[in-house]
């Protein structure tokens, strides 16, 4: 059946996407999800129906087309395309059989990941896999199948290089950025760390927003490899490589609901670890009010399923369970989180004590557990100090820095927000819980982590006495409006409980 293009000019971001004028469909009996194979001389690309209920959306006799799929087959505004119905994706009928219960082989999961990577499937079909796996579950037998098919679906970064360490937090906690102090501290010792991180979703700041400040991000997988061959380590942005490029595509409808389905959490990350060749990885696991993990029990537990699905993909696996009920260090925001981490490595008198403590704790432990040939196991937390205090840790920094590009030299020169706002105490008492949740919003209603700039500095920590007109934090934002949204939200939440 011929018909007509029409260039709808929109993008899905993935999907491919084919709309009929709904006469033509119901004269063909086609129906809204159907298959669509749409040839164009010797392209063809299989894409997902859509009904327009008027022509003025497209009209009878035009195949409305998004751009991905104009791309797929090289066809523009008024080509002649064929299109013929297509059977749907095995993987949908694999996903109703998990809704019914059944567990899915090995096979299964390469099916349907590969779907999902191929964009043969919708968000809504991915979504049912998602609510599949989060109220049926996934056994350990489905999660390092999951993982493999994760893993095997995208770019792998071969390292020649032993021992290959990673490190993962698990998140919830603002302002927590470890691991820009753990890595330098970690090639200072002389362990290779291609470490890949993700930008916000949620947060006032992922990883790879706040080392954005300091150098560029965005590496292909050749510089990957470039720089961590130069250096011993890198942090890059996960997105701008193809590695285990599934995660990103469950992530998105995850993020609705908020559903974390257990099984689909430890196949994420440690798929993203096996992407870049990790031989040891290292877990951190915040747990308390307000953070992803609430309570301990549920820390531990999960801290077991990390240890047994490292053994069965053949990783070392270290775990580390932290204090998450209240922000770490005092910035909250990609250039105050910056400014924080280079204070750290350099030393100097306004760094965050908690986030370098913190760090030497986490940096220590994978270490302490596996630690190379030249000191012993039982040095880690001193060598680690060591590495820190006397600025070789700074330098590893550096060196990364400049490898991936520089953007700022120094942290006096990194640039905060012009417009900013005092919030001071309300009343004498002792700080008793600072709000992670409401302490994020804020910032991020501010306009981070997308101005850099923006954010919060925290002058204060649960357990500190203050005096009533003393300041709490400071809001920055790169202009009045939004400093004055920030000031909205602070009417119904500050984040900080005085008593």
């Amino acid at each position: 059946m011929k018909f007509k293009v029409q260039d709808v000019d929109i993008e899905t971001g993935g999907t491919l996407v084919a709309i009929l004028n709904k006469h033509d469909a119901l004269m063909l009996d086609f129906h809204t999800g159907d298959r669509l194979r749409i040839t164009k001389g010797n392209k063809s690309a299989v894409a997902v129906l859509d009904l327009a209920e008027s022509s003025k959306a497209v009209k009878r006799g035009y195949l409305g087309l998004m751009e991905e799929v104009l791309k797929r087959i090289s066809a523009k505004q008024g080509s002649t395309v064929n299109i013929s119905l297509e059977e749907k994706p095995k993987s949908i009928a694999l996903i109703k059989s998990k809704l019914d219960g059944r567990k899915l082989s090995a096979d299964d999961m390469d099916a349907i990941i590969g779907d999902i990577v191929h964009n043969k499937l919708t968000e809504v079909e991915i979504t049912y896999f998602v609510a599949a796996s989060y109220v049926r579950g996934l056994d350990m037998d489905e999660v390092v199948a999951l993982t493999k098919a994760m893993i095997n679906t995208g770019q792998i970064l071969k390292v020649d290089r032993y021992p290959v360490v990673d490190k993962h937090c698990i998140g919830g906690v603002a302002g927590n950025r470890t691991t820009m102090v753990v890595v330098p501290i970690l090639v200072a010792a002389g362990y290779c760390v291609p470490k890949t991180s993700s930008r916000s979703i949620t947060s006032p700041s992922g990883t790879a927003d706040t080392m954005e400040v300091l150098c560029n991000v965005d590496l292909s997988i050749e510089q990957i490899r470039k720089v961590v061959d130069k250096v011993g380590g890198c942090i890059a942005w996960g997105g701008a490589v193809n590695l285990a490029p599934a995660d990103d595509k469950i992530i998105t409808v995850e993020h609705p609901l908020s559903i974390d389905a257990e099984g689909q959490l430890l196949a994420s990350i440690m798929a993203k670890k096996g992407s870049v060749s990790a031989t040891h990885v290292l877990i951190d696991i915040p747990v308390g009010k307000g953070a992803k993990i609430e309570r301990m029990d549920k820390a531990k537990h999960l801290r077991d399923e990390f240890m047994k699905l490292g053994r069965k993909l053949g990783m070392k696996i270290v775990v580390v369970i932290t204090d998450g009920s209240q922000p770490i260090g005092n910035g909250i925001g990609p250039a105050l989180e910056a400014r924080d981490v280079m204070w750290v490595l350099m030393n100097h008198k306004d760094a965050p004590q908690d986030l370098k403590h913190k760090a030497l704790l986490v940096a220590s432990e994978m270490m302490r557990s596996y630690p190379l040939s030249h000191w012993k196991s039982r040095h880690g937390y001193h060598y680690a100090k060591q590495l820190l205090e006397s600025g070789k840790a700074l330098e590893a920094m550096e060196r990364m820095i400049n490898a991936q590009g520089a953007h700022v030299a120094s942290p006096e020169k990194i640039k905060l927000g012009k417009s900013r706002l005092d919030v001071k105490a309300g009343k004498d008492g002792r700080i008793v819980h600072i709000d992670n949740v409401s302490i994020s919003r804020i910032a991020r209603v501010a306009g981070a982590p997308f101005d850099k700039g923006a954010g919060i500095y925290l002058y204060h920590h649960v357990g500190d006495k203050v005096a009533k007109g003393d300041v709490l934090f400071t809001i920055y934002a790169e202009n009045s409006q939004k400093l004055d949204y920030a000031k909205d939200y602070l009417k119904q939440y500050d984040g900080v409980v005085i008593e």
